[in-house]
């Protein structure tokens, strides 16, 4: 069985001065502009990059407190800041390096139970993964 996600992005103009508007399936996201300004010139809006580490910070806090519950652990808090870098290189941008900034707040729990549980927590969450997947596209011009 797969679970299916949606979000979705509408673009009109050249990349400078152009628009874009994203949302997510559920709606908590619904037309939030992005744009040039908003990803390289910290102007109003969001970005791909905020996106991802959103993403990648909820989804390892929650990979995080499964690994726990499997030591009968239960955190009283979990909080998690993905930084996302976006750097220039050979005439691109690419993003090669994700951190986790991770401070959990974990009754009963040791040191060495919270390493181990980050560390799996890290190599796992369906994000994490993503970062090396295989990405394949349908493309149609209407």
């Amino acid at each position: 069985m797969a679970i299916k996600k949606t979000g979705s992005a509408k673009w009109s103009g050249d990349l400078k001065t152009g628009k874009g508007q994203v949302s997510t399936q559920t709606g908590v996201l619904d037309n939030q502009p992005y744009g040039f300004n908003t990803r390289f010139e910290g102007g109003a809006g969001t970005n791909p990059e905020e996106l991802i580490g959103a993403a990648h910070a909820s989804c390892f806090s929650m990979a995080l407190s499964m690994v726990l519950g499997g030591h009968d652990l239960v955190a009283d808090s979990i909080e998690t800041t993905a930084t996302v870098y976006l750097e220039q290189s050979d005439g691109g941008f690419s993003i090669p390096k994700i951190h986790l900034d991770v401070t959990a707040k974990i009754p009963n729990a040791t040191e060495e139970q919270f390493a181990e549980a980050a560390q799996t927590a890290k190599e796992n969450c369906p994000i994490s993964k993503l970062m090396t997947a295989e990405i394949t596209m349908d493309a149609k011009l209407v």
